[in-house]
Order: structure tokens, then C-alpha cells, then sequence
């Protein structure tokens, strides 16, 4: 069973289009911030191969992970506390991936970018989220 280490996910187009998302608090359009993490991501290329991986916000971390499938890009954002080892992150990260591309795949090859045959991806990944109750508690433990 998986640990439940990733605590919000967006996985994104090339092109910033948000594909799927699970946010526990939204404080940001999810559109505006697959744009950013697209561009973040874009300009961390120009400065060096790889672009970016993760980057840190107090106590926060975003770990991000590319990857083709069918020619297109695709971005795999997600939070993780930054006590949570960063393998760890990286291991869910893949799973979810993975899942995302065995559920989806023929769908992507035809897709009219529909977001919505994406929504019940979250119940097939219940054990890398961290649940909304669970993180309510933290809070006051």
C-alpha cells in the first residue's frame, strides 16, 4: 500500500493546460497556475538542462516530473510537506503517472480537451493523497 505523502497534484499539458487536479484549498486559478509552472518551468530549462525539479515554499515543497507520452508533454506537479523525503515524493509522483497513462492513454489519443473524463482520476489514486480529514487533524496535533 502506498503512503500517502502528496498532498495536492495538478498534471498539466506542455501547453500549461491543466489536464486533472486535486487541491485541498484552491488559493490560485488552477489555469493560472498550470501557466506558471509551465513558464517556471520553461525558463528553469533555458538556464540549465533538466529544468526544474522541485522548488520549496515555507513549509511546502512542489516536486514536478516530466514526461512524453504520445508525443505529447505532459507535467506532473504535485505539494508534499517538506518533512516528507523527497524519494518518497518522487516514487508517488511515478505511480500516479503511471495509473494516469494505463487509465487515460487511449483517451489522450483522441482527446477534444474535455477536462472533465479526467475527474474520477482521484478515487483511483485515493492511496498517494493525503485525505482532507487527515490533514485537518495534523493541523491540530
Amino acid at each position: 500500500m502506498a503512503t500517502k505523502v502528496v498532498q495536492d497534484l495538478w498534471i498539466l499539458e506542455e501547453s500549461g493546460i491543466v489536464v486533472f487536479s486535486r487541491v485541498f484549498n484552491p488559493k490560485v486559478n488552477e489555469q493560472l497556475f498550470g501557466a506558471l509552472m509551465t513558464a517556471l518551468n520553461t525558463f528553469a530549462s533555458e538556464l540549465a538542462s533538466g529544468g526544474l525539479t522541485s522548488f520549496e515554499l515555507s513549509e511546502m515543497r512542489f516536486t514536478l516530473l516530466k514526461t512524453n507520452y504520445n508525443s505529447q508533454r505532459y507535467l506532473f506537479v504535485c505539494n508534499s510537506s517538506k518533512k516528507v523525503n523527497t524519494k518518497k515524493v518522487m516514487d508517488e509522483i511515478l505511480l500516479i503517472k503511471d495509473k494516469f497513462f494505463e487509465i487515460y492513454g487511449k483517451k489522450l489519443e483522441k482527446w477534444d480537451g474535455d477536462v472533465n473524463i479526467f475527474t474520477d482520476f482521484e478515487t483511483q489514486i485515493e492511496d498517494s493523497l493525503e485525505e482532507t480529514i487527515k490533514k485537518f487533524q495534523k493541523a491540530f496535533w
